[in-house]
């Protein structure tokens, strides 16, 4: 029941400002988006001013504030998609990839699936970051939820400035990093928690470049039966919009237009109101009442409520089926008085969703959401395209196109590459082997996450088989990955991983992005996994600058590369732009969430070592290139070259490892990454309880410094039982291994040939690695 044209402006309903554009200047017309906090430019004011002019009226500002939150780059991906086309379209194989709508959907077994998605909460964890990470982890929930999947297990990549920086360094209207960390810890924790999703995996990492915008990326994995998928898009004509979830406030009001400029001192009194307020104690029950709603056939597509409210959730809903819509904002239940049509509509309140139901579901529907005390309205329905009629108590508030809304073309803006020049590799010939282990070791980026990991709960919902930490409980150390069982009929299991590494990407963005991606391999594969799926999250600086976006470019190529080369899908992803403020910027930063799959989970591997007397093995080319690694951040060392990788080589090596643990020729595996091999077999000892006497000289690298800290080509450290070690050769003739040498039973020996280079307390170091952190 939509018309061609929009009411004259005596027929709006009460409450609704007409706002003059049509008439004004350019000056004009940019005084009046910043007065409203639009955050439109010039040439989108040209084309709104063109569209009114076209109806021959004046917009509302019901219809602005929806415009300005479909338009804003959280939402449309606007500088962004021309990038993201082309490196990733290629990268979903039918077959494997069943939708990629607001999570990706994976083929997991037959008649079974599994969702991805990763996305950042960077903005409101500066301003509010319990709030912040809190409703962060709500809003991946929803991601997942919104295809059909109900969540088993979350991720969290952290990235703070250093914790030990004084109150003098931080910049005013700034939080401390240590504060900042602490509270994202808390929010995360508390959230996750009580909703019941295992927290299995993720990351902390420290640099200075993370002091005034922080990173907080979540994310989550779901799980579905294929008949459960549900898509992002309206049904047909007639079907009823029904809102389901929590009740509607002015909190998270403008926060996708916060998301998307850079931070200023001023950040925290004027965008606080942008947070969200979250709900984890009604999520819960929001979960199993959709995922009943699902199994009953009762929702025929939904949207997740998140960034721009049910403006861009129904927008996108009905533009998706091709459809309009007519919505009664004075339907929907507030959790205070006095809002405003215009913030109703573009309200980002938690915990809801939006889901398309046929008119005579509309009372069963009602009837599950009811028994599970969670709020169900009715607000509108789907309406022949191309108009949604947006009213407020059956008075016209808006009426626009659904196209010209939510689907606003591409940005092509300019690319301007920076000039990388690369130095000399550093000399380490001076360098103490024993020191600098203890160095690289006790370093904030290398200390044990046990601390935090603790205060998550990995074990909900009774899945996670192989856990974030690995080892003996009195002496646990980091794993690669963590495998769950989704379903407890079957061997077939999921392993999880996440990678980052953007140190190495602002040397190269390129050779950084593949970087990472050999990385997330890696962590599968030394659980034996096969790579299956990455979704990634993009975060960058400001789009506005060419040589950011010429950084993107790359990052995106090298990614697409890699992930080509090691047969990942890439079903989903995020970007989150406007990382920065007060005249800093972030490194490139990818962030991946990797899944592999497990043919048998009884055929896992750990990271600790098992048994003295084990060989130890090296699987993988060794490099002595520093670029990015934790010694060159250590010594302030920039301009340095990226190991070079290789992940088709990479493939091989895994797929060969793989076999090796199918015969039980692996005892613990880890992959070599910061830190180097140094940090590597202080991990494995921690986990086993056990020592080491290594060769570095095997290496192949000429220093032995340099071979202690070096962190590429891709490489593993494997303990292969004694009573397998020619089964073992045997199986990996075709790919390079050398033997390191083998395990103790306490302390590590670090040799050279026949020199000892350093005897290694490993009791005394795993005590001081082990409170390193001083979280949570």
């Amino acid at each position: 029941m939509t018309t061609a044209r929009a009411p004259s402006p005596p027929d709006w309903a009460p409450g609704v400002t007409v706002v003059p554009l049509r008439d004004r200047p350019s000056a004009g017309l940019a005084r009046a988006s910043a007065e409203r906090g639009l955050g439109f430019d010039a040439r989108e004011l040209k084309r709104i001013q063109t569209y009114f002019r076209r109806e021959r009226r004046e917009p509302t500002d019901v219809e602005l504030a929806g415009l300005a939150q479909s338009w804003s780059e959280h939402c449309s991906y606007k500088s962004s998609r021309p990038f993201l086309r082309r490196a990733f379209s290629t990268l979903r194989p039918p077959g494997r990839v069943l939708g990629t709508g607001d999570a990706g959907v994976m083929k997991f077994e037959d008649g079974f699936a599994y969702a991805l998605r990763i996305e950042s909460h960077n903005h409101p964890s500066a301003v509010e970051p319990y709030g912040g990470a809190a409703t962060g982890i709500g809003g991946i929930l929803r991601d997942v939820l919104a295809v059909g999947a109900k969540p088993i297990a979350l991720t969290d990549p952290l990235f703070f400035g250093p914790l030990d920086l004084s109150a003098d360094r931080v910049p005013r209207g700034m939080k401390s990093p240590r504060y900042i960390a602490s509270q994202v810890v808390a929010g995360i924790r508390d959230y996750g928690n009580r909703v019941g999703v295992p927290t299995v995996s993720g990351g902390i990492y420290f640099d200075r470049a993370f002091v005034v915008n922080p990173l907080v990326n979540v994310g989550c994995v779901g799980f579905l039966p294929r008949s459960r998928l549900r898509p992002n898009r309206a049904r047909a004509v007639g079907d009823r919009l029904v809102l389901v979830g929590g009740l509607t406030g002015r909190d998270g009001i403008g926060g996708v237009a916060f998301a998307s400029k850079e931070l200023t001192d001023r950040s925290e009194s004027e965008s606080r109101g942008a947070v969200q307020l979250g709900n984890p104690i009604l999520k819960e029950p929001l979960i199993h009442a959709c995922v009943e709603a699902f199994d009953r056939g009762l929702v025929q597509g939904l949207k997740d409520l998140g960034g721009g409210g049910i403006a861009s959730a129904s927008g996108e809903l009905v533009h998706a089926g091709g459809f309009g819509s007519r919505i009664d904002l004075a339907r929907i239940p507030l959790r205070e008085e006095g809002l405003r049509p215009w913030e109703v509509w573009i309200s980002e309140s938690q915990e809801r969703m939006l889901l398309d139901v046929r008119p005579r579901d509309v009372a069963a529907l009602a009837e599950i959401f009811h028994r599970y005390d969670v709020p169900v309205t009715e607000i509108g329905e789907v309406t022949a395209p191309p108009f949604e009629s947006i009213e407020w108590d059956g008075r016209p508030v808006a009426h626009l196109r659904v196209g010209f809304r939510v689907a606003p073309p591409p940005l092509h803006r300019r690319i301007r590459a920076r000039r990388r020049p690369v130095g000399r590799a550093p000399d380490l010939s001076g360098e103490a082997v024993a020191a600098l282990l203890e160095e690289l070791v006790l370093a904030p980026d290398s200390v044990s996450r046990e601390p935090v990991i603790r205060v998550y709960d990995h074990e909900v919902q009774g899945r996670t088989v192989v856990k974030p930490l690995h080892g003996r409980v009195a002496s646990p150390s980091h794993g690669d990955a963590a495998v769950i069982q989704p379903r407890p009929e079957s061997h077939r299991g999921l392993a999880i991983a996440t990678a980052a590494q953007p140190w190495a990407c602002a040397e190269d963005p390129r050779r950084g992005a593949s970087w990472v991606v050999e990385e997330a391999a890696r962590n599968l594969y030394a659980v034996g996994a096969r790579p299956d799926a990455v979704t990634n999250c993009l975060n960058f600086g400001n789009p506005e600058d060419p040589a950011v976006l010429a950084d993107f470019d790359a990052t995106t190529r090298g990614l697409a590369d890699a992930a080509r080369a090691l047969r990942f899908a890439v079903p989903s992803g995020n970007v989150s732009f406007y990382n920065g403020g007060l005249g800093a910027g972030i490194p490139p930063t990818p962030v991946l969430l990797a899944t592999g799959l497990v043919d048998d989970i009884a055929r896992t591997a750990t990271a600790d070592l098992k048994a003295p007397g084990d060989p130890l093995y090296l699987l993988g080319n060794s490099s002595a290139a520093l670029g990015g690694s934790l010694y060159a951040r250590r010594r302030g060392l920039a301009g340095l070259a990226v190991p070079s990788g290789g992940p088709t080589r990479l493939r091989a090596h895994g797929e060969a490892l793989l076999g090796a643990m199918r015969s039980g020729s692996v005892a613990a595996a880890h992959d070599v990454a910061d830190g180097g091999i140094g940090v590597t077999l202080a991990e494995m000892a921690f986990g086993g309880g056990l020592g080491f006497v290594v060769d570095l000289a095997e290496t192949g690298i000429d220093s032995p410094a340099l071979a202690l800290a070096a962190e590429g080509d891709s490489r593993f450290v494997l303990e292969v039982p004694a009573s397998r070690e020619g089964a073992f050769r045997r199986s990996m003739q075709r790919v390079p291994i050398v033997r390191l040498g083998s395990t103790t039973r306490g302390g590590g020996s670090l040799r050279w040939g026949d020199r000892t280079l350093a005897e290694v307390d490993l009791e005394s170091l795993y005590e001081r690695w082990h409170r390193g952190l001083g979280l949570p």
